[in-house]
């Protein structure tokens, strides 16, 4: 059966994709094989595919199907997180819009409705993924609310609590006031937005003066509303102005709250006035300088409750016309800010804000204009509130210990090794975890509390109970459990932990790599590194991968906002699922980003459509299936030549993929099968198919079989890069011969060519390629026809190139167009040197004739002139990039034009003046 003419991707891609998975193909029997495990870290159950999740699963692919190939007993564990806030707003949404609520429901009844939003609604991801080609084990989907997960969550929040290691506490946390719940630091965004700068007086208390006579310290502040609940005033201990009155205290406009004059290096004396306000309950920073200046926790002042309204402090100073204010100004009413500012101003505590207008006359507003950058909650869309309150706190700072010795020592490596500094900052300093949110979707913290506050952790309400002692009245904690909290379980909970004598547990954990983003590394994985630790005794994986994020074209960062979101679904529907992942595999290079490059994702796609019509020839030729992973015996040259660049390219990529270099691996098989195979070896091999040739002759059959060979050889090796394309293609070449593969692509053996091959005879072949480089190099430069057939000398050939061009002659003409090649000097004349040499040896000259081909006097000057404007472009660049001013100011689409056009020039400098010297 002959292969269609065209390569159309969506031919074949869901066709091969629903064979692998209803045939086992993701998850052979092989129970005696070395085991290799990846999880997949867990897309959230609302999730869609974005650009993101193809880079980091397009990775995982390869390097699940390599060693699978490898004959690795492979497992890649797949399943999405429960995603607290995004699937109960998702709920809440449908809910609004159908004109009910959340509010009309038990909790029980609100989850029961979020259960059956996922058996409809929640599977979208999945099936984007297996578009993508990954090559998961879906017999084994995990959830993160499945029953034996949920048990594995209740048993470590329990288990740590018991061992101190989980408490409640009352801090900071960043609150959204519209979801009503704290948040994590990655759910929130921070956005630069007009704000203002106002200045205060804060009276001196009991007549004290500063030394310049003021009886006020001047305070700034982006969030006026605050100081109904201040609680000190900061200044450096190093800054004399104030030294007279630190320990003294201030009166506070409008609430008349005495608060003292504290030290603390927080405060700056170059900025501002030098003497910072003070509020710890709605400032982290402040919070820090609270508990230094002796302030608990408990006693520090809440002005606000969880709807960002005023609410009334514990010690009762905020006037009632303040209560129930919210904030700042929201659908056009003014709140808290405003109010503050306006009395202030009323009441002479307002510093105006002077400025000058072109003319340099003077204006007075109330503050001075800022833009800052505030924060705002990912899915709530509002201002978040760092807002005090009783949470869940994980001792952090003790489940980091092992994690930090380990990478220190090597037990777990981080590739690359440029982010081992960020992640040592991190963990070095790493604060207490709040893992309690305020929802109703997710894991229920096991705490029940009686009459008195009394708390009691356990698996279950019943154990609760026995510990609390009958009769004793126990309600339930409300929150849940963040889900980072239990997607740091995902290594080995999804292998069945804690359940006792798990085949999986015991085989595939540790797991033997994880691939993430860089921007979950604290987030999610040193998470999974302490608690594979606390309940495993040992690390999740020995090496964990981070790559970087794929950005806009213009190397911006994607954001719907801008408009600059790639859809990667839209991508393979245009060039195919095996076109973008060699994309990504291509270009992605440890540490850096990915710039997104749609003319690169086609050019993946001509490399699959030549590919495709490269076993198309081999077709119509009779080339076939091989019958062995070993390499054939070859006599030809052509064909020892093939056989030792397979077992070259497949060292290559070994080493590659061993070094996680995806882009080095995906460049070893692409100019391998493009420029080696398809260009060299099946122009090589065209007169051993001529019409004049015997088709059952040695030189026939020895080439079909290598040919078939090599041709498979490429297929595996492509394969985790690659897969619908190489499946197709690797039973399409059994079926050309009226055969059948004895298994599928996805579970073939990887390459071990073993073949022998003569030095002499690849030697001969490289020398024939290099010298068809450059003769073909020389023709473009001097603007001569490709076709036309030269005569060349060579006054001094290397043995090499005597046996070449005495064995190899008619190859040499139809190839280098050059006949007929002496042995010996050239004529006097015009004329090019061009050279061809195989390794690092001397190499060849040729001298080739011009005269009556092209005018030399003619040429030399065009080369010359051109030579020249390149040069002076070039030049001219250098200048401009060596210049500090233009590299930082520009804009940095013109600086990395400008390189570009450097790099251009000075690739035209040496191209022309290598013409010029071929000329002579």
């Amino acid at each position: 059966m002959s292969l269609p003419t065209t390569f159309n991707p969506a031919d074949i891609e869901m066709r091969w994709y629903n064979h692998w998975e209803n045939t086992g193909g993701f998850r052979p029997e092989r129970p005696d094989a070395e085991a290799f495990t990846i999880v997949n870290p867990p897309p959230n159950v609302t999730g869609s595919l974005h650009i993101g999740h193809a880079l980091d699963n397009t990775l995982q692919d390869i390097v699940i199907r390599y060693e699978r190939l490898r004959g690795k007993d492979v497992l890649w564990v797949v399943g999405t997180d429960h995603a607290g806030i995004a699937t109960q707003m998702v709920v809440e949404r449908q809910m609004e819009a159908a004109g009910d609520k959340r509010a009309n429901y038990s909790r029980e009844e609100f989850v029961d409705k979020v259960w059956e939003w996922k058996a409809e609604s929640g599977g979208t991801i999945t099936t984007q993924l297996r578009r993508l080609g990954c090559s998961m084990d879906w017999s084994r989907e995990q959830f993160t609310m499945d029953e034996h997960f949920t048990k594995a969550v209740l048993k470590t929040f329990v288990n740590l609590y018991n061992d101190g290691l989980i408490y409640r506490d009352k801090r900071l946390v960043n609150w959204d006031p519209k979801l009503k719940t704290a948040i994590s630091d990655l759910e929130v965004e921070t956005t630069t937005i007009a704000g203002g700068f106002w200045h205060f007086k804060y009276p001196l208390a009991d007549g004290e003066t500063l030394a310049d006579g003021r009886d006020y310290i001047e305070v700034a502040t982006t969030r006026p509303e605050t100081m109904l609940a201040d609680m000190a005033v900061a200044v450096h201990p190093d800054d004399e102005r104030y030294a007279s009155v630190v320990g003294k205290e201030v009166v506070l406009p409008i609430t008349g709250r005495r608060i003292k004059i504290v030290t603390d290096e927080h405060a700056d004396p170059e900025l501002g006035s030098g003497a910072v306000k003070i509020t710890p309950g709605h400032d982290f920073n402040d919070f820090d300088v609270g508990k230094r200046a002796g302030i608990e926790a408990a006693q520090m002042l809440n002005m606000l409750d969880g709807n960002g309204d005023v609410c009334q402090t514990a010690d009762g100073l905020v006037p009632d016309e303040f209560i129930g204010l919210h904030r700042f100004r929201r659908d056009k009413v003014d709140g808290a800010r405003e109010a503050v500012v306006e009395r202030l101003k009323a009441d002479g505590f307002l510093i105006s804000h002077v400025s000058k207008n072109k003319k340099g006359e003077e204006t007075l507003s109330d503050a001075e204009p800022r833009q800052i950058a505030t924060p705002f909650g990912d899915r709530g869309g509002v201002v978040i509130e760092p807002w005090l309150t009783d949470q869940w706190y994980v001792d952090a700072e003790k489940l980091a210990e092992k994690p930090l010795k380990q990478v220190r020592d090597g037990t777990v490596e981080i590739v690359p090794k440029s982010w081992e500094k960020t992640f040592f900052n991190w963990m070095e300093n790493i604060q207490p975890w709040c893992v309690s949110r305020q929802l109703w979707w997710g894991h229920r913290i096991p705490a029940w509390f009686d009459e008195s506050g009394g708390v009691y952790v356990a698996m279950s309400e019943e154990e609760a109970q026995a510990k609390a002692g009958e009769g004793v009245a126990l309600t339930r904690d409300n929150d849940v459990l963040d889900t980072w909290f239990s997607s740091a379980l995902w290594p080995f909970a999804t292998l069945g932990w804690p359940e006792e004598g798990q085949l999986l547990v015991e085989k595939h954990f540790p797991n033997s790599l994880l691939i993430s983003g860089f921007d979950i590394l604290f987030f999610w994985d040193a998470r999974m590194m302490m608690m594979g630790n606390y309940n495993m005794g040992e690390a999740p994986w020995p090496r964990l991968y981070l790559h970087g994020l794929v950005r806009a074209a213009d190397g911006a960062k994607m954001s719907k906002s801008k408009g600059n979101v790639v859809d990667p679904l839209g991508l393979i529907d245009q060039y195919g699922a095996d076109a973008l992942r060699f994309f990504m595999a291509a270009m992605e290079s440890q540490g850096r980003d990915i710039k997104m490059d749609e003319k690169r994702v086609e050019g993946y796609r001509n490399f699959a459509t030549k590919l495709w019509n490269a076993t198309r020839f081999c077709q119509s030729h009779n080339i076939s299936k091989s019958t062995s992973v070993r390499a054939p015996r070859a006599r030809l040259a052509a064909n020892q030549w093939i056989i030792g660049e397979v077992q070259a390219v497949c060292t290559e990529i070994e080493s590659a993929m061993e070094d996680l270099r995806f882009d080095a691996a995906a460049n070893a098989i692409y100019q391998f099968t493009w420029s080696k195979f398809c260009d060299w070896y099946l122009e090589l091999i065209k007169p051993v198919f001529a019409d004049d040739a015997d088709p059952e002759g040695m030189p026939a059959v020895e080439t079909r079989e290598v040919a078939g060979w090599a041709l498979d050889q490429i297929l595996v090796m492509l394969h985790p890069f690659m897969p619908f394309i190489t499946e197709e293609l690797w039973h399409a070449q059994a079926k050309n011969s009226g055969g059948e593969r004895k298994y599928d692509l996805i579970t073939a053996k990887w390459p071990n060519p073993r073949g022998e091959t003569s030095k002499e005879a690849t030697d001969a072949i490289d020398w024939v390629i290099d010298l068809t480089t450059n003769v073909r190099s020389a023709k473009n430069e001097l603007g001569i026809s490709p076709g036309a057939k030269l005569a060349a000398f060579v006054p001094e050939a290397s043995a090499l190139a005597a046996s070449t061009i005495e064995r190899s002659s008619a190859a040499i003409e139809r190839i280098a167009r050059l006949t007929p090649v002496t042995v010996g000097e050239a004529p006097s004349g015009p004329a090019m040197q061009v050279t061809a040499q195989a390794g690092s040896g001397g190499g060849d000259i040729f001298v080739i004739p011009l005269e009556g081909i092209i005018d030399i006097a003619e040429e030399k000057a065009r080369l010359e002139k051109a030579l020249a404007a390149s040069q002076k472009e070039a030049k001219s660049l250098e200048g401009r990039l060596s210049n500090a001013n233009f590299v930082e100011r520009a804009k940095p689409e013109a600086v990395e034009k400008a390189k570009a056009d450097f790099a251009h020039h000075q690739g035209e400098v040496e191209r022309l003046t290598a013409a010029l010297e071929r000329l002579g």
